[in-house]
């Protein structure tokens, strides 16, 4: 069966850099099955319905400003699947989780940022999916749980977001470490290792930091459902956790 997975996608810059984190993302491919087709959560794309990416091709979105003009020449026109939107849109349904199809959107640097590390040929199907912060912790975890027959036929499930990602507290000028972040990521790690649902579920009032973590939680919540597309083997294994500017936290999670 195909993992699941969290990527952290960082700063958009992440995809023109060259570190022991891009390496592994650079790797992956080389490393892993390679899928039939790859189903991804954004951070980046917020709707109050849960709304699947059905584009014949995306068109590349760049989301962001006062970056390398190299990052807004590059393009991901990966294509995605009707077969499979429509596969998701029955699991959903079938655990009662209405939502829709976007023939328009494209894709958002949260995913193609990652795609292009992982799969640069852009020749992979991918079905993007939208994230809602409104939502409780268990119904996140709920879509992902839904999702997880998938994985059966070879799909990769991606999470794309950050544990801890506060913009207005990163320091650009410095190679250290911010204790906070660090204590609210080895938290989540203790929780996700012992698969302790209740209190991942309520890590806002339990884990040291987490306002600071966490001020808004669209990041978050693609940890939430890459782990409940795990649920049937509830396996998480840390591949990955290093930091840029005090506090962007760049982890990789594998849910077997």
């Amino acid at each position: 069966m195909m993992p699941a997975y969290f990527f952290a996608h960082g700063a958009p810059s992440l995809v023109l850099e060259n570190n022991d984190y891009t390496d592994l993302l650079k790797q992956f491919k080389n490393q892993t099955q390679r899928p039939k087709a790859i189903v991804l959560f954004s951070a980046h794309w917020e709707a109050s319905a849960q709304t699947i990416g059905a584009a014949e091709t995306y068109e590349t979105i760049y989301d962001f400003g006062g970056f390398q003009d190299e990052l807004y020449q590059m393009t991901y026109p990966a294509h995605s699947d009707r077969g499979l939107v429509e596969d998701i849109q029955t699991l959903l349904s079938q655990h009662g989780i209405a939502s829709v199809q976007d023939e328009q959107r494209g894709l958002d640097h949260g995913a193609w940022a990652i795609l292009k590390l992982l799969y640069p040929e852009a020749d992979i199907p991918v079905v993007a999916l939208s994230v809602n912060r409104h939502l409780s912790n268990e119904q996140q975890y709920a879509i992902g749980k839904a999702l997880a027959s998938l994985r059966e036929k070879d799909v990769l499930i991606i999470g794309s977001g950050g544990t801890v990602h506060n913009l207005r507290r990163l320091n650009w000028q410095t190679d250290g470490i911010d204790a906070w972040a660090e204590q609210f990521d080895q938290w989540i790690q203790e929780k996700l290792e012992a698969w302790d649902l209740e209190a991942l579920f309520r890590y806002r009032e339990l884990a040291p930091h987490a306002e600071t973590a966490v001020p808004t939680s669209e990041h978050f919540i693609p940890l939430l459902l890459a782990m409940g597309a795990g649920d049937a083997t509830r396996k998480a294994k840390l591949l990955h956790r290093s930091y840029q500017y005090g506090n962007l936290s760049l982890s990789c999670w594998q849910f077997d």
